[in-house]
């Protein structure tokens, strides 16, 4: 079975990717397993905000929520599908996520929308999106 890392943050740019590689699937040699990711960027430490205030699990909590609604759509399109996935939420630097966590599960390659949710979108593609293909030394597909 061959492993994709599909990296999704709930935006219609990483559904578009999440169509492509469904759509895709068929046409590859062996059955594939998609690798749903989406990833968090680390809560900020603030300098005086005690463990009080925000505890481990709150953080947690977070994380989890926000993980899954970023998933949600992939996941609903996916399991329509039959597609096989494996959906998980991390919490990092985005790029160096993305691309980590495609090394370590052996994925052979990496679908991605060029355009999140981000406030602030790079002129020509994401700055995601254009630092994964950067990072990346297994093929990066970018849907736009």
């Amino acid at each position: 079975m061959m492993k994709m890392l599909l990296a999704v943050d709930g935006s219609e740019a990483s559904l578009r990717a999440t169509r492509k590689l469904i759509e895709l699937s068929a046409q590859f040699k062996e059955p594939i397993r998609v690798e749903l990711v989406a990833v968090h960027l680390p809560v900020p430490k603030i300098g005086g905000f005690s463990s009080h205030v925000l505890t481990k699990d709150m953080i947690d909590r977070y994380y989890r929520e926000e993980g899954e609604q970023m998933l949600a759509a992939a996941r609903k399109l996916l399991d329509e599908s039959g597609v096989a996935y494996e959906s998980h939420i991390l919490v990092g630097t985005i790029a160096e996520t993305i691309v980590e966590h495609g090394d370590s599960a052996g994925c052979r390659m990496i679908y991605m929308g060029t355009r999140g949710m981000s406030a602030l979108p790079n002129l020509v593609l994401g700055s995601i999106a254009t630092k994964v293909v950067h990072l990346s030394l297994i093929p990066v597909v970018l849907v736009s």
